[in-house]
């Protein structure tokens, strides 16, 4: 586990209705019947995050149900036009604490991702309100990514329909880290 980074808020997008998956992704379990979102939050503890949120929607209550303690949750009432809103709705959550530095982003529908991967991306250089990193595997841009301040609105500002951070990332040339030699980057949009 990483020392936790002052300032570092940790976003779960969980609010998708899951169409190809055959439900909402935030209600789904790994076969261990742990909730993918109790995954995600727990890896992005421990990666070092401070505050963590998860961006629910589609069956925003059973979703929130699910929340470990410590973890808030915020709904996107606009989740069905795209994940673009629910990354927005994670920024604006993450933008109510004068204090948060940057954000560490990532989808509920990896959960095969280990924590190393996120305190790699993490651990990588500094955590300030001008850092821009994403996670690669073999050269392809996968998560979490983070955003210092400086670059949520912005991020923000190009995110469209399905298209998150990535525009953003690509336009102000964020940092890479590779991570394939840790994880395969699989997510899971499917059903099992």
């Amino acid at each position: 586990m990483t020392a936790v980074v002052p300032g570092l808020v940790g976003v779960v997008l969980a609010a998708g209705s899951g169409s190809r998956a055959g439900g909402p992704k935030g209600l789904r379990e790994g076969a261990d019947g742990v909730p993918w979102v109790v995954t995600a939050t727990a890896t992005l503890r421990n990666a070092g995050c401070e505050r963590l949120i998860v961006v629910t929607g589609a069956w925003a209550a059973a979703v929130a149900a699910l929340v470990p303690h410590g973890a808030e949750t915020v709904e996107c009432v606009d989740w069905n036009t795209g994940l673009s809103a629910s990354f927005r709705s994670g920024l604006e959550a993450a933008a109510s604490a004068p204090e948060a530095r940057a954000v560490l982003l990532t989808l509920v529908d990896l959960p095969g991702m280990p924590s190393s991967v996120a305190q790699r991306v993490v651990t990588a250089g500094a955590v300030d309100v001008t850092t821009l990193r994403r996670a690669t595997v073999a050269g392809r841009p996968n998560h979490p990514v983070l955003l210092g301040r400086d670059h949520w609105v912005g991020a923000a500002a190009l995110a469209d329909g399905e298209r998150g951070a990535g525009p953003y990332l690509r336009r102000n040339g964020a940092e890479l880290v590779e991570v394939g030699d840790l994880w395969d980057g699989a997510d899971i949009d499917g059903p099992e």
